[in-house]
């Protein structure tokens, strides 16, 4: 794959950060090294001496004074090797990529830890996309990526999706304005990135099945594109087997998929991966060098201390509980949905995530209904056009998310949001 011609300008002009190589250098080196070379502050002038950490099932990640230096300290902006090496292991047991074994010029398999999976997509988009671009995707999509997409000035175009995802033939149809023998020509506006969030969709739960993901990389061949894989809700799927990952398929290299812990670990920690063909993970890392130089040393040490305590076995129990829980919030959700908005919406049941779309009989647009009728009512969801392209046409819809209210609650809610659309009409 010619890697080259997906860069933003802005992309390809960035250099290695020389001080940020010698840092990384001096933390591979013997201790026997003197180093004069690096700015990093004495750690013996920080405040913080040790931690200890308590973990739910009794084990206990602890911080001596030496891990506690460390954890205190700068590190390399890849992130930390014994957390990638955990990461790129889970990687090959869970998708078995087949760039796993190819060289780096041909796209092998290559990760780096980001502030959050956000923070991913922000420099993963800044490397791919520039004003005027076509970019595909299938809408409604999370208005976190809509937020970041939107400035760069580029023209998203909406690829038609149902309860199962973004629809290949929609997606060939959408194509077919350009003809595959002439993309590579200067001047082609022919689309070079298609983005999706392939399991329990945000905002939709939609989850795409594996026939159809077949087809939309065949079409991502043809037209010679990159796929922007962002699964942070991938641990959160309800039924086993888990359906295989375009990162599974992806024979070319083609594919850049994010991870995240924020579901299943902690959000506020901010810990996310980029997984994808090390020529354009590099890229990201030289972004990350100029930015926020890497992500906290010490939610990646604690992280990854648990993670080498519990193993992949453990790492993967502790997501069953996880699911688990969701499942039950999610049963709790459709069981009520049911029971009050039969006859007022209608809806499918997610087969992962942590949201239920609900399309409202009746009300053209859901914003002021949502945004000031129902905080009369005392419930709040999202009104559906946030994750619309253009976000002020009518939308009939909304999003509600099962995570943290208890099942009377989602109840009590739904009962509300009934008599409120009953009265609207």
């Amino acid at each position: 794959m010619n890697y080259a011609r997906f860069l933003t300008a802005v992309s390809a002009a960035r250099k290695p950060s020389a001080i940020r190589m010698l840092t990384e250098l001096q933390q591979r080196s013997p201790p026997s090294l003197i180093s004069l070379a690096g700015g990093a502050p004495n750690p013996n002038t920080f405040p913080f001496q040790s931690a200890s950490i308590q973990v739910k099932n009794g084990q206990t990640v602890t911080f001596d004074e030496a891990a506690m230096k460390r954890a205190l300290q700068y590190s390399a902006s890849n992130g930390i090797p014994e957390l990638l090496t955990w990461m790129k292991n889970l990687q090959k047991s869970l998708h078995n990529p087949p760039t796993a074994g190819y060289s780096p010029e041909n796209g092998q398999m290559d990760m780096c830890v980001t502030t959050g999976s956000q923070e991913g997509l922000c420099k993963v988009f800044e490397m791919l996309v520039n004003p005027g671009d076509n970019v595909l995707l299938d809408a409604p999509t999370y208005s976190g990526t809509l937020a970041a997409l939107q400035p760069l000035g580029c023209n998203l175009i909406n690829v038609p999706s149902d309860q199962h995802g973004m629809i290949p033939a929609a997606l060939k149809q959408v194509l077919s304005q350009w003809d595959p023998s002439e993309i590579h020509k200067p001047g082609s506006s022919a689309p070079k990135i298609l983005y999706t969030i392939p399991n329990g969709g945000n905002p939709t739960g939609a989850s795409m099945t594996a026939q159809r993901k077949k087809e939309v990389y065949e079409l991502a061949r043809q037209y010679d594109m990159l796929i922007i894989e962002d699964d942070p809700y991938y641990f959160l799927q309800f039924d086993k087997p888990w359906a295989p990952t375009f990162l599974s398929m992806d024979v070319d290299g083609r594919i850049i998929r994010t991870d995240s812990f924020s579901k299943i670990l902690s959000s506020g920690l901010r810990l996310g991966f980029v997984t994808g063909p090390k020529p354009l993970v590099d890229r990201v890392v030289l972004h990350i060098q100029a930015s926020t130089m890497h992500t906290s040393t010490f939610t990646q040490l604690m992280v990854s201390q648990l993670l080498h305590s519990w193993g992949q076995d453990g790492f993967l129990q502790h997501i069953d509980g996880v699911i688990e829980f969701y499942r039950k919030q999610r049963d709790a959700m459709i069981s009520s949905a049911d029971k009050w908005l039969k006859d007022v919406a209608e809806w499918h049941s997610p087969s992962a995530g942590m949201f239920l779309w609900m399309k409202l009989k009746g009300v053209a647009d859901t914003q002021q209904l949502i945004m000031e009728k129902a905080l009369e009512k005392e419930v709040l969801l999202v009104p559906g056009g946030v994750f619309m392209i253009n976000s002020s046409d009518p939308c009939p819809y909304v999003r509600a998310a099962f995570s943290l209210s208890t099942p009377e609650q989602i109840d009590e809610a739904f009962r509300r949001l009934s008599s409120l659309i009953k009265e609207a009409l």
